[in-house]
């Protein structure tokens, strides 16, 4: 399984890395929007999108709606990973295509359950 950790903030890609690391993901990372896309655009081969709201040169929704505008990354899993927590702004993410939201400070257990409710396999014996 493959993912990329859409965030602005080295602390948060870090955090994420390690929890995915630990279920076996492959992570790619992307500081900003305009890298991001340009990653997804290249390399068609992911699993899951995880996409910071607040991003220097692209929203996180814009990225969102970027992606889903691209017919080889439809199906994509995009879970929006933010500090933006009105109701207003969730449903506008889940609306232009993402699939899942949560909001930090979040948990590893919290982003598990995430993953699950993506349909996303996840192997939870290493911690």
């Amino acid at each position: 399984m493959r993912a990329l950790i859409i965030d602005d903030s080295r602390a948060m890609r870090t955090i994420l890395r390690g929890i995915l690391v630990s279920l076996d993901f492959d992570v790619v990372e992307a500081a900003d929007g305009r890298q991001a896309v340009g990653i997804l655009t290249e390399d068609h081969d992911f699993d899951l999108a995880l996409v910071d709201w607040n991003l220097p040169e692209m929203s996180g929704l814009e990225i969102v709606t970027e992606v889903r505008k691209n017919p080889r990354l439809a199906s994509l899993p995009l879970l929006m990973v933010t500090t933006e927590t009105e109701f207003e702004r969730v449903a506008q993410a889940l609306q232009a295509g993402a699939n899942e939201y949560i909001m930090k400070p979040f948990d590893r257990g919290m982003l598990l359950d995430k993953l699950v409710m993506l349909g996303i396999p996840v192997e939870t014996k290493k911690a």
